[in-house]
């Protein structure tokens, strides 16, 4: 199944109607890159090219990372000819040998895919979906078959590792609106992102291990039971967390709030936002750029009062927090619109005391 037909049916039914241009950054992060690093290139597939593109751009010593076709016998292929010419989606990515090695991204790629489904990956069939390593040299073939044998024996996988190892020949990019996808179109690659399947498997695959986002505090972080709930939260609070409530925007506590400080959930008291990525969004209701801890945040798809949206709820108490939009301002183009009644401010000078001193160092100047 195509995944622009995929995303389109979820999109159909969607209100916001929000859209971020389509221009690619590829030039940009050539740039970015510099003509004095020393560059690597490693060509891996594993199917929806907007995803693998967003995962290895994360990698530390990734220095930018393309959207394009290879594996076929056809030239110049487009989104619309390059399963018909027997070629394969995949990214080539350019990296820096001195700060990431090739070894270090096949653990990537296998961390990012699953390497027993040869008939496409998640939500996307197919051959021309199909995962692959592509070899540039006799070293980076030897090092690919090592990880792929080593991961046979590993015991990860209850299925044989299909993924091909497959000589490299040509790599063409992908049209401009493939590249960086996720940047500048993040609802709708959330939507599909989700929608595909993909980080539920990676996520019971690799739980340990998965490095993709920011780790949660070591402090434990509970939900009582409801008992106990209905007693320490209010109406509203209880409404909102519980019951996916909205309370009335400008009448909350902490849209106007200004103070220096962490928003944390008021179930559980795991850290959400702070107040350096809080901004007036002008809807009557606190609005941030990003989560303080991504790890505790948990994004779900919200089909309710006939629209499609972002739901966020809290990781640790499962607590209905707010929606996420992208509307908002650089540098995530992102607006968490969060309900006061579902999370507690605690101000810089109470960080030490409420036991959350790790994040004083935040509001330094």
């Amino acid at each position: 199944m195509k995944k622009i037909a995929f995303l389109s049916m979820i999109m159909l039914i969607s209100m916001l109607g929000c859209d971020s241009g389509q221009s690619s950054q590829r030039e940009v992060k050539k740039a970015m890159a510099g003509s004095k690093t020393t560059e690597s290139v490693a060509t891996f597939a594993g199917g929806c090219f907007w995803c693998v593109e967003s995962d290895f751009e994360k990698v530390p010593g990734v220095l930018r990372v393309v959207s394009g076709y290879t594996g076929g016998t056809g030239e110049n292929p487009t989104y619309e000819t390059y399963a018909r010419q027997g070629h394969i989606e995949a990214v080539q990515i350019f990296y820096d040998p001195a700060k990431v090695s090739y070894a270090q991204l096949l653990d990537v790629f296998w961390r990012h895919i699953d390497p027993t489904d040869g008939g496409g990956q998640f939500v996307d069939r197919g051959s021309y979906y199909r995962s692959a390593i592509f070899y540039h040299d006799e070293e980076q073939r030897q090092l690919a078959e090592k990880s792929k044998a080593e991961l046979g024996k590993s015991g990860r996988f209850a299925k044989p590792i299909v993924t091909e190892i497959i000589k490299f020949n040509r790599f063409y990019d992908a049209e401009e609106y493939h590249q960086d996808y996720y940047k500048n179109n993040p609802l709708r690659y959330r939507y599909y992102r989700h929608g595909s399947g993909r980080d539920q498997f990676l996520e019971k695959v690799w739980p340990p291990e998965r490095k993709d986002q920011q780790s949660a505090p070591e402090r434990p972080y509970t939900k009582p039971d409801d008992a106990t709930l209905r007693k320490i939260l209010t109406p509203m609070q209880y409404n909102v967390t519980q019951h996916e409530g909205t309370e009335p925007p400008f009448q909350n506590e902490y849209d106007k709030n200004k103070r220096e400080g962490i928003y944390v959930d008021i179930v559980s008291g795991e850290p959400l936002f702070s107040s350096l990525d809080k901004f007036d969004s002008g809807t009557g209701w606190p609005s941030f750029t990003k989560p303080l801890e991504p790890g505790n945040i948990v994004e779900k798809v919200d089909r309710g009062l006939f629209m499609t949206r972002t739901e966020v709820r809290s990781r640790h108490a499962d607590s209905h927090l707010g929606h996420v939009f992208p509307d908002g301002p650089k540098p995530t183009g992102l607006r968490y619109c969060m309900n006061s009644a579902a999370m507690r401010f605690i101000p810089k000078e109470d960080l030490e005391k409420e036991g959350y001193g790790r994040y004083l160092t935040l509001f330094n100047k």
